[in-house]
């Protein structure tokens, strides 16, 4: 055992018995929606996983350890706690060794999920090339973290307040498989269109398995990024949410937030000026990715055993 690793006993007897154990994350219960709907959101997203056969292990830190796995307590507390730390890589080592409360991003959850021996990860949307990089050189550390943790990520594509095309093309040098789940479009967050086509395209859990368990047999060290659109009867269609996300980078410019304020400023935005639909398509599209995510964890422990 990790010296700076909890795992949660459901989690550790599932990962002992090979059973398919789904990481989620954190920074969408503090900083991704506002309470209760945060703490009911985390709750439907477990309940999503185990109905589909898999365990879930929501990760967080706190008490100087990074926990795999939470109970239902805990859960509630990321929702309404303040002053809890948003979580990158660069933050880890000062958020465990003061034992603050930390709730983590795709980078950071990534990095525990594999220290934990979890091999898919679920999430909302993943970071990405931001839309000014050229000037503010602003890249996620999602992306950085991705070309080198072995954990698959399922999210609903890259957030659409960034730079896809640019995204795309980071994680092309970075040679990180990109493969849109039943559809020849890469989506972009609330929308299922972005206009940019997949890599690559796979119609069935099972094929993604494959995919993920050939990547790593193979000695090819990194993720694979799972984009399964939002649900058709949900999305907000990318023009329209376009005009509503430009108006959310020039409020931000204005307010000069800046560094990893920025997407939950352009998110809590958005949800704001959407009178709360950027939200529930939020909410439709985690639950979505929680249930396909989970059909392939069971589909790559199958593989496994």
């Amino acid at each position: 055992m990790h010296p700076y690793l909890e795992i949660h006993p459901e989690v550790q007897k599932a990962l002992t018995n090979g059973q398919p154990v789904v990481a989620l994350e954190s920074t969408i219960i503090s900083h991704g929606m506002p309470y209760p709907k945060n703490v009911e959101t985390a709750f439907a997203v477990e309940a999503a996983v185990r109905e589909t056969g898999a365990i879930p292990a929501t990760i967080a830190i706190f008490n100087g350890k990074c926990y795999a796995g939470l109970t239902e307590e805990q859960i509630r507390y990321f929702g309404q706690a303040e002053n809890v730390w948003k979580v990158s890589l660069r933050d880890m080592p000062y958020v465990l060794s003061k034992k603050l409360y930390g709730a983590t991003t795709v980078a950071a959850t990534m990095r525990i999920a594999s220290l934990a021996g979890i091999r898919i990860f679920v999430t909302g949307g993943i970071g990405g090339v931001h839309r000014d990089a050229a000037s503010s050189m602003d890249i996620s550390a999602d992306l950085t973290e991705m070309g080198h943790t072995s954990v698959a990520v399922v999210s609903a594509g890259v957030k659409s307040i960034l730079d896809i095309g640019l995204t795309l093309e980071y994680l092309e040098t970075k040679g990180i498989p990109v493969v849109t789940y039943g559809q020849d479009e890469f989506p972009s967050f609330y929308s299922r269109k972005s206009g940019f086509n997949s890599p690559l395209r796979l119609d069935t859990p099972e094929e993604i398995a494959s995919l993920l368990y050939t990547k790593w047999k193979l000695g090819l060290e990194g993720t694979v990024l799972i984009a399964n659109p939002v649900p058709a009867d949900r999305e907000i269609v990318s023009d329209e949410m376009e005009i509503h996300i430009q108006i959310a980078l020039n409020a931000a410019k204005e307010k000069k937030i800046t560094g990893k304020e920025v997407t939950p400023f352009l998110l809590k935005y958005i949800s704001d000026h959407t009178k709360g639909e950027s939200l529930e398509a939020n909410i439709a599209l985690i639950k979505h990715n929680a249930k396909v995510g989970a059909m392939i964890a069971v589909a790559y422990a199958a593989l496994e055993s």
